[in-house]
């Protein structure tokens, strides 16, 4: 199962997220909206990015065959943001998360990666029910996973984090 391949899109070429990323990755955890959104992970230099990838990313490539993606642009090779599937700790399933940097907003490239990947997810890793938390002011998140076909399932917190999130889910059969 560590044949993890790239996934396509008419646009996005989506990756498995490597070491080679680290800059793109450093940006990105420290953009305003992960930062209000997801958290402050403490990511301050490419080094401790390439870090975050080898102890955050790539032992779970490596355990189930999927983890972070790269989301690169097909038109130009630029990286624009992440999307993938975590097994994450205080949730009973596997979880899809994104984010992208500012300038790459609201442009329907999260909506094509998170319906990729949820096609993945479903089709590739036999996974049953999906997954999703976002906080509850979150809008454009909470939309963009009502336009997936998620429902809310109601409130939940992850070990770790303060904040009461809102928990989406998604089964293969809906």
């Amino acid at each position: 199962m560590n044949s993890y391949k790239t996934l396509e899109t008419e646009r996005l070429f989506l990756r498995p997220t490597s070491e080679e990323d680290a800059a793109f990755i450093l940006e990105l955890l420290n953009s305003p909206k992960w930062l209000k959104y997801i958290g402050d992970r403490k990511v301050r230099s490419v080094e401790s990015a390439r870090e975050y990838i080898r102890e955050r990313m790539l032992p779970q490539l490596a355990r189930l065959g999927y983890s972070n993606n790269t989301v690169i642009r097909k038109s130009d090779g630029v990286k624009m943001g992440t999307c993938g599937l975590y097994d994450r700790e205080g949730l009973d399933g596997i979880d899809l998360g994104y984010a992208f940097l500012p300038e790459f907003e609201n442009r329907g490239y999260a909506l094509e990666s998170a319906r990729c990947v949820t096609k993945a997810a479903f089709g590739d890793f036999g996974i049953s029910e999906l997954f999703a938390i976002t906080t509850g002011e979150n809008l454009s998140s909470r939309k963009l996973l009502e336009r997936l076909g998620m429902k809310l399932a109601g409130p939940v917190s992850i070990p770790g984090d303060d904040e009461e999130l809102l928990l989406y889910k998604l089964t293969s059969s809906s």
